[in-house]
């Protein structure tokens, strides 16, 4: 039987880091823990702010563990999972400009499978 994908269903993997880059090897750790995250298709909300469409829970958790994985000694992480719902009530402003649309789940899909 195959699961009708919605908007609750469809998951949102944000992965918030503050990672310390005093020492070359805090540099490095901070470089590689993002490449990481681009090469497993999280994209940059913010500076250190990365977010990844996942198209179930299942498939949210095999990313989640994959961070998890990769995750630095040093330094403060947090992943942050909401719908595909949820996402679409978030208002994205540059300055105190009017609010940009939220981005399209597709058109961040399409965007992600261009790198």
């Amino acid at each position: 039987m195959k699961t009708r994908l919605n908007a609750y269903r469809i998951m949102w993997l944000f992965v918030y880091f503050d990672l310390p880059t005093q020492t070359k090897q805090d540099k490095k750790a901070y470089a590689q823990f993002r490449k990481e995250l681009l090469f497993d298709g999280f994209m940059m909300i913010q500076y250190s702010i990365y977010a990844r469409h996942c198209a179930s829970r299942e498939n949210l958790e095999v990313h989640k563990k994959r961070v998890k994985s990769v995750i630095p000694e040093k330094g403060n992480v947090i992943l942050f999972e909401i719908t595909d719902k949820q996402f679409g009530m978030m208002e994205f402003y540059t300055g105190k400009t009017k609010p940009k649309k939220t981005p399209d789940q597709r058109v961040i899909q399409l965007e992600l499978e261009l790198f």
